[in-house]
């Protein structure tokens, strides 16, 4: 678990063969809208952790 906190903090591509990809996605900064209120709101840029599963497992998931 260590190892891929480090890599998400590091921005980096952590692979665990067979399993997935965990990777950082860009959000860009934008202008959203308060629910409630109706105001407009600004929110900052963000990284955003992100996974896609391995080939294995999703055959293993579909397999049944």
């Amino acid at each position: 678990m260590g190892e891929i906190a480090d890599g998400h903090a590091r921005y980096d591509r952590v692979e665990l063969r067979g399993f997935g990809v965990f990777s950082t996605k860009q959000r860009r900064a934008r202008t959203a809208r308060n629910p409630r209120t109706g105001d407009n709101v600004r929110v900052t840029e963000k990284h955003m952790p992100a996974f896609r599963t391995g080939k294995e497992v999703r055959e293993l998931l579909n397999r049944y």
